[in-house]
């Protein structure tokens, strides 16, 4: 009896984290179309106009809540007391799941700011900057692949714990975009948000907060690497630059 209810709670941990995942990739179609204005119900300029500084503080809260669901979650203590509510199996696919559903909000709430800032209308120049910005979503999850993305979404877990994998030990790693910069998914993002042809004050404010969040998140992250990797993530550190390939750690350059 016991090891029938463990099979299913397994089945169930499996079946969750695969529409954890589904969500997520819905999601993350529907943000490249929301950030691109390609083929979505609701994009990034889309709806009623408010006035401005109602407008600025619902979008900066938006991006606010981003920042803080993404960067509270992805903390160790939240994890460990996540890991008491909930099978470790699927800790990652709820991080994902909730961060795919405060995406879904932003969608819903964001408010538009039409004002143009730049649009540029030469055709290979305007050719150039969308090419960009397909570019930037392929790099980002091109490096998913590159460092395991069902782990990263929250799919090999499950996959593992029923199949009764052993856990292995993670790996440092620095294939392809590793090896220029540390962190090229989020390279990726900044590429696709900033290239377009035609930057609204919305799109702006998008691209500005995120960019913030980006850094700061990645920050974080590298303290957590180092935690894991020890000395050999501080070489990496000095050796090649967080998520701009030029800006390289200082000590490097000193010495």
């Amino acid at each position: 009896m016991n090891l029938n209810n463990n099979r299913a709670a397994r089945a169930i941990a499996l079946v969750y984290s695969a529409c954890c995942y589904v969500v997520f990739l819905i999601t993350f179609l529907y943000l490249i179309g929301f950030v691109g204005s390609v083929a979505v119900p609701k994009n990034i300029n889309d709806g009623p106009l408010l006035a401005w500084p109602l407008a600025v503080l619902i979008n900066c809260a938006l991006i606010l809540l981003f920042g803080v669901q993404h960067t509270v979650m992805a903390r160790k203590g939240f994890k460990r007391w996540l890991a008491a509510v909930i099978p470790t199996s699927v800790e990652r696919s709820t991080y994902v799941l909730l961060s795919s559903l405060v995406l879904v909000l932003m969608f819903w709430l964001w408010q538009p700011m039409t004002l143009t800032v730049w649009e540029v209308e030469t055709t290979w120049a305007k050719g150039l900057l969308i090419g960009l910005f397909w570019l930037g979503w392929g790099i980002a999850l091109l490096a998913t692949f590159l460092i395991g993305h069902f782990e990263l979404f929250g799919l090999k877990q499950p996959i593992d714990r029923w199949r009764r994998a052993t856990p292995q030990a993670p790996e440092f790693r620095t294939p392809l975009f590793y090896k220029i910069v540390r962190h090229p998914l989020y390279l990726g993002f900044l590429i696709a948000f900033w290239a377009t042809p035609h930057m609204t004050a919305g799109h702006l404010l998008f691209s500005m907060g995120m960019t913030v969040y980006i850094f700061i998140g990645a920050s974080f992250e590298e303290k957590d690497l180092v935690a894991l990797f020890g000395e050999r993530y501080r070489r990496y550190q000095q050796e090649v630059g967080m998520i701009l390939p030029w800006a390289k750690s200082r000590k490097k350059d000193a010495e």
